[in-house]
Order: structure tokens, then C-alpha cells, then sequence
């Protein structure tokens, strides 16, 4: 239980900086051109508010309903559905009455601060923590790949050294890039032949059914090369040695520990055939087995070594805008995946989100999770759906080019649409949380 309310205070507090920050984005450039601004909430003050006070002409407040929150600026359709001013004539105060870039102003101010705090986030992080990046020399015997990997022409032992001609530099994210969906995968055999290996459009859909199924494209590869043999046992009167590398049991490919493991544990025989490398040349062994199914060897541990940078302030905030250019542009990559089945059935509500953060604090990863949702909660907010920042932005750009509002009526009717939009995707994703929680 206390990991559950240590996870979700971590989500609330981050949700409640982005939401009162956002909020700001719009709150300030409506006080700058002196347009009223009736409510301030953190949440929705639906059906009561938690905490409320009016200073000025503005009423601050904290809602009951922790789905967001939300300003409340006189004269503008929104999701409030607030349209008793629409029947008096427009007071000069009111957000209709100002010029369309003010306006315009008014409405990008949101998605702009969440665009600055989640790039000035990671360049935080950048200067305080540095960041930790497995390169390709850290991965030394390469990558062992998923069955799809495998039957779209990629091979253990495969080093990942380029996407689309480009250089991976950290090697953490090479599942996370495959998602969005580059051509070509240029890769280092084992052998040392470079290959360039062409990326099938659907493979992110093939990719999503990996993950549900616990699986990854790309593990790094953990050879079965023996640390040491017990005495007395199978393996050591079967002759084999320290530095013997198993390349297969019974003629059957097998060349990690955890494959080796599974086989023996899984066939029901007194003995196995054992392929091995030593010395660069190939050996077959037979060795018994104990009654436990084992033979008595044990294995090198898999070596990695990732590499630790650190930044001065200058180059923290180069590294801080790369690493907000990274997140944006791979989450808007991915973004077609939610029009597939796979995709769509990924969507998580806030058990999702909840499940980013760790069961112990963290600042680090906190700070991390914050700057993440900050960058999507931008873009998300941008989506040209009405009751969004940017369905306004959207109309409000129709009306710069075409010189004319939308009709007051049209607009109302669609925040409604927008809203029920909104509600009905929010009750979708969150019904996805609860059918993992309850089935998987």
C-alpha cells in the first residue's frame, strides 16, 4: 500500500506543477491585455471545490475532481459551457472583444510554458545529474533478437550501429527508436560484415506485440561461455572447460545461459549432445545429466558498461534541448501507432502515467517523468480537437486568414462535441488501466 501512495504523490504533485504552470501560460497574457479572468483552479471544482478565495477579480481555488484544471477568462466559449455572456452585448474586458492575435496569445501561452519547462527540466538534469549512455563498444559480443527480428533478416550477435544513416549514441533507447519507424538498420555481424537492413512499415505494430508479450526486439547478448565446472559433475567428465563457448545442445541452436537453462530443464533425456567453440575450433561433447536436470557448469556473467557524462552549464543546455527534441519528435513519431489495434490498446489513463514513477523517490527520475509529460501534455494540448488549446488555435487561425469569426453557436456546439471527445478517450484509456490491473 505505501508503494501505492508513494507513487501517486509523486504523480500528483507532478501533474499539479504542470497543470498550475500551464494555467499560468494563459493567465498572464489574458492579465496583460487586461482581459478578466474569473476562476483560477488547480482541478476541476466539479461538483465542489476543495480550497477557494477570491483575490481581486479572480477566484483561486482547488478542485475536487483531480483531472487537470483549469482559467475561466470572461466572454470565451469553453469547456466550462458557460454561454450566459453570449446574450449581452461584448464588454471591453471580455476575451471576445480583444484582437484575434491577442487572443491567439492568450491561447498558445499554455503549450508555450510547457514547451520551456519540459526542455529547461531536462537541461536541469543534464547539469545536475548528467546522463548515463551505453555505446556501442559497451555491447561487445552485439544483441540477441526477438523471433520478428529475426525473420525480417536481422542475427544474434548483430551490433545496431546506425537508423536512416545516422549514429546511435546511446544504445538505451534503440527499442524506444525502432518505434518510430525508420527504413534502414545498418548493423556490424558477428563476422564483422556491415549490412544495411531494410525496416518493414508495420514493424512498430509487430514491435507493440512484443512488449505486451514481455519480449524486445534487441537484449544484449549473453553468451554461454562457461566461468567454471564442478567437480565431479557431468560437465567436467565430459570434458569440458573453463573459456568453452555452447553453441548448441543436441544439434539445436542454443547460445545464451538462460536458452542452455531452459533446454535441459525442458527435455525429459539422460543426456545431451553438446556443441561448443575452444580454442576457435568446434567440439561436440556428451555429457549426463543429474537427477535436477543440471550437468554442473557455471557461466560467465554479462558484462555492460555503460558510460557516465557529465556537462558543464553551457553544454547542459545543449544536451537538455537535444534530449526535449528526442522526446517531442519520437512520441509524434509514434503517434500513428494508436490508429492500429496494438496501438490503441496501449493507451493508459493515470494508472499508466502512475506506473512511470518508481516505488521509491527519486528526484531524478521524478524530474525526468515531469519533463517527459510536460512535453506531451504540450503536444497532446495542440491537437486541433475543440475544448483543446488548440481547437481555439485552430479557429482563431481561420479567423486571422479568413477575416471572420466562427458563429458563437457553431462554437458552442463544438466544445460540446470536443468535450465528449475528450471524456469518451479519457474513459477508454482509463478502462485500459483497469482491464490490465484486473486481467494481466
Amino acid at each position: 500500500m505505501s508503494i501505492f501512495f508513494i507513487k501517486a504523490f509523486q504523480l500528483i504533485l507532478s501533474l499539479a506543477i504542470l497543470v498550475v504552470l500551464h494555467e499560468l501560460g494563459h493567465f498572464i497574457p489574458a492579465k496583460l491585455f487586461k482581459t478578466k479572468v474569473e476562476k483560477f483552479y488547480l482541478f476541476f471544482d466539479w461538483p465542489f471545490s476543495l480550497y477557494k478565495k477570491k483575490i481581486g477579480e479572480t477566484e483561486y481555488g482547488i478542485g475536487a475532481l483531480p483531472l487537470g484544471g483549469y482559467v475561466k477568462i470572461a466572454g470565451m466559449i469553453d469547456e466550462s459551457m458557460d454561454t450566459e455572456h453570449l446574450s449581452k452585448e461584448p464588454e471591453p474586458w471580455e476575451f471576445r472583444s480583444k484582437p484575434a492575435w491577442q487572443r491567439l496569445i492568450i491561447m498558445l501561452g499554455g503549450v508555450t510554458v510547457n514547451i520551456i519547462l519540459g526542455f529547461g527540466i531536462y537541461m536541469m538534469i543534464m547539469f545536475v545529474w548528467g546522463k548515463t549512455i551505453l555505446p556501442s563498444e559497451s555491447i561487445p559480443d552485439g544483441w540477441e533478437v526477438s523471433e520478428y527480428m529475426e525473420s525480417i533478416g536481422f542475427q544474434d550477435g548483430d551490433n545496431v550501429i546506425e537508423l536512416d544513416g545516422k549514429k546511435i549514441e546511446d544504445l538505451n533507447k534503440l527499442n524506444a527508436l525502432l518505434l518510430n519507424g525508420p527504413e534502414t538498420v545498418t548493423v556490424i555481424r558477428s563476422n564483422g560484415k556491415r549490412d544495411v537492413i531494410n525496416f518493414p512499415e508495420d514493424a512498430g505494430v509487430e514491435i507493440i506485440k512484443e512488449f505486451k508479450s514481455n519480449a524486445f526486439p534487441f537484449i544484449p547478448l549473453w553468451l554461454a561461455v562457461i566461468d567454471s565446472v564442478a567437480l565431479n559433475s557431468p560437465a567436467e567428465l565430459s570434458g569440458l572447460l573453463k573459456g568453452d563457448e555452447i553453441k548448441s545442445i543436441n544439434n539445436q541452436k542454443v547460445i545464451t545461459p538462460i536458452a542452455f537453462q531452459k533446454f535441459v530443464q525442458s527435455n525429459d533425456v539422460d543426456s545431451i549432445s553438446i556443441g561448443v567453440i575452444r580454442n576457435g575450433y568446434d567440439i561436440v561433447l556428451n555429457s549426463g545429466l543429474r537427477q535436477d536436470n543440471t550437468i554442473g557448469i557455471f557461466f560467465k556473467n554479462l558484462s555492460i558498461q555503460p558510460k557516465k557524462l557529465e556537462f558543464n552549464f553551457l553544454e547542459s543546455i545543449s544536451q537538455g534541448y537535444d534530449f526535449g527534441i528526442y522526446t517531442l519528435t519520437s512520441y509524434v513519431s509514434q503517434m500513428k501507432l494508436i490508429f492500429t489495434k496494438e496501438g490503441v490498446s496501449q493507451l493508459g489513463g493515470f494508472g499508466a502515467i502512475g506506473g512511470l514513477f518508481p516505488a521509491t523517490w527519486d528526484w531524478e527520475i521524478f524530474w525526468r517523468n515531469t519533463a517527459f509529460l510536460s512535453i506531451i501534455l504540450a503536444f497532446m494540448n495542440m491537437l486541433p480537437i475543440p475544448a483543446l488549446d488548440g481547437g481555439h488555435v485552430m479557429f482563431l487561425c481561420y479567423e486571422v486568414v479568413s477575416g471572420r469569426k466562427p458563429n458563437d453557436k457553431f462554437m458552442e456546439y463544438a466544445q460540446i462535441a470536443g468535450f465528449f471527445l475528450l471524456m469518451g478517450l479519457v474513459l477508454f484509456a482509463n478502462g485500459n488501466d483497469l482491464y490490465k490491473f484486473l486481467f494481466n
